[in-house]
């Protein structure tokens, strides 16, 4: 089959701005719960775009770990291609997207690092091998096969045993919120698109041509 030929008609849902929330984060939220009782895969997950000091543009998918009027949390390795870039370059967009649903959600934002407290708090709620491989992986970095991870995991575990700390290179990031866009999907390509930027301690919602 020619993958031009590929179309679904989007069909389930309609966004109006009388039926949408003044408050983008109480949109966010709505939709957000409704991916989670509706069981999509994986609705906790979110792709990340930021720019390097080359200006070249680079993605790659992370899960929410939070949110809140302050905004939108994850957590990674500092060191990594993310890491560096954002050093560089502190704004950033996410994208949500729930195919099932028909809907994406895209924030776009100023990251900055969460607090030392927060990101311990969240690093020792994780499952022990989760924090170990925080040691093991030197994220992004070129490593010869994966038994340089496997002989790392294995030397932090055994440093560390049931309490390893948090790595100085991991922590979160929270991006701060300056525009949402929400789209669902509509018969004939005739998509609802809402745009809330931000304006003083308000937010304008206008509506976007699809």
């Amino acid at each position: 089959m020619n993958i031009a030929d590929l179309r679904k008609s989007y069909e389930k849902a309609e966004l109006n701005e009388n039926a949408s929330h003044a408050d983008p984060l109480q949109q966010f939220e709505q939709w957000l719960q409704e991916a989670i009782a509706s069981e999509v895969p994986e609705p906790n997950a979110m792709t990340l775009a930021t720019v390097a000091s080359n200006l070249r543009p680079s993605t790659r998918v992370v899960l929410i770990k939070g949110y809140d009027e302050r905004g939108i949390v994850w957590y990674t390795n500092y060191a990594s291609q993310k890491g560096q870039e954002l050093a560089g370059n502190p704004f950033a967009a996410l994208q949500f997207h729930w195919v099932e649903l028909e809907r994406v959600v895209r924030i776009e934002g100023r990251v900055e690092k969460v607090s030392d407290e927060e990101s311990d708090a969240y690093f020792h709620s994780r499952p022990l091998d989760s924090r170990i491989g925080a040691w093991a992986s030197p994220q992004s970095q070129v490593i010869e096969g994966r038994t340089v991870l496997v002989t790392n995991a294995a030397k932090y575990a055994a440093q560390f045993m049931l309490k390893p700390p948090r790595p100085p290179h991991w922590g979160g990031y929270r991006l701060v919120p300056d525009q949402w866009q929400f789209w669902q999907g509509r018969k004939s390509r005739l998509h609802d698109r809402l745009r809330y930027t931000q304006n003083g301690d308000q937010w304008l919602r206008e509506r976007l041509a699809p």
